[in-house]
């Protein structure tokens, strides 16, 4: 959980989304791509702003280098595809390969942020005007594709985010395809929604994906085309078609509409731990709930997201009361 401990540079987060990107290497030669540059009219962090989309150190999907960019194989409209981004003085350096190449450089603003709004938010809490004041680079990504994010998120569910990333890695892995052009070794784009319907319930079981989430997955990826028409909604829209589906209630909906849509005001709602974060930050109150949470986030109506991406971003987070939960995996039954 992002804020709960000093960034180390190998280190990523989920909730808060940071992701510190390294400088100073060049970058090796690479085979020439669909290119595109954009000059940005803000500061951006890039590690900031494109951190909640990498699951876990080693997400097959998602890869910071030595010289600064960030890569991300994902499966677009058109096709699978690659994409480099890197800021150069002020500029957005991107370079693309593969059918979807197009498609993710005509994405690439929004993906930076470029339909986000912080002008609209106002700090009702010195904690969070402090953070606020230190991140100027952080605006709300979005990356105009649901599925990606919806189907990470369900892994997710009930379980410690180290099992959810494992089983991302392996299924990445093993049912996804060699992402384009000259991407760092062993990156991979998603399955298709076809193959996620394909896949086996042993690799479900070996990957520790128990059959709930399993099924949730399945009864998602057979109406994909339907769920990605959720990016031309508005947030709340958007979470009400997404929770049609028997699995997706408003925990996974939010956490894919914050990535998807960039929705500054979708709360995670039934998280194990964000209340009392929340709680402890903005009122002392480690036991607070939900009901709680969204009391103290009131005064941020509208941009309640941004607000809570700001208090796990602060590090102010109640001190353990207990061990870290043990991570289990049920592919050893």
């Amino acid at each position: 959980m992002a804020g709960r401990f000093p960034l180390r540079p190998t280190s990523t987060t989920v909730r808060g989304g940071d992701v510190v990107v390294p400088g100073g290497v060049p970058r090796p030669a690479m085979a020439p791509g669909r290119r595109r540059s954009w000059a940005l009219p803000w500061p951006l962090d890039l590690g900031l702003v494109l951190g909640p989309l990498r699951r876990g150190p080693g997400d097959p999907t998602f890869r910071t280098t030595p010289d600064g960019s960030v890569w991300r194989a994902s499966r677009t409209p058109t096709g699978p595809g690659t994409l480099r981004v890197a800021l150069r003085s002020g500029v957005a350096e991107a370079e693309a390969w593969g059918p979807g190449a197009e498609w993710l450089l005509h994405q690439l603003p929004e993906m930076l942020g470029a339909l986000d709004d912080p002008a609209a938010f106002a700090p009702r809490h010195r904690l969070v005007a402090l953070t606020w004041k230190r991140r100027p680079g952080l605006r709300l990504t979005r990356t105009g594709l649901v599925m990606e994010s919806l189907i990470p998120s369900v892994l997710e569910q009930k379980v410690t985010t180290d099992e959810a990333y494992r089983a991302w890695r392996l299924l990445v892995r093993k049912f996804g395809e060699p992402a384009p052009g000259p991407a760092p070794a062993r990156m991979h784009v998603m399955p298709a929604p076809r193959t996620w319907a394909l896949i086996p319930s042993w690799e479900w079981h070996r990957a520790g994906v128990d059959n709930k989430r399993a099924s949730t997955i399945l009864r998602a990826v057979r109406v994909a085309a339907r769920l990605e028409e959720a990016t031309g909604m508005e947030a709340a829209a958007a979470q009400a078609r997404l929770e049609v589906v028997p699995g997706i209630g408003p925990w996974t909906s939010a956490e894919t509409v914050q990535r998807s849509l960039g929705a500054a005001d979708s709360v995670t709602v039934g998280d194990l731990h964000l209340p009392g974060i929340v709680g402890y930050a903005l009122a002392g109150d480690r036991n607070a709930d939900d009901e709680v949470m969204l009391s103290l986030l009131e005064p941020y109506a509208g941009q309640r997201h941004r607000a809570a991406r700001l208090i796990l971003l602060s590090g102010s987070a109640p001190p353990r009361r207990a061990p870290k939960m043990r991570r289990g995996d049920i592919g050893r039954l």
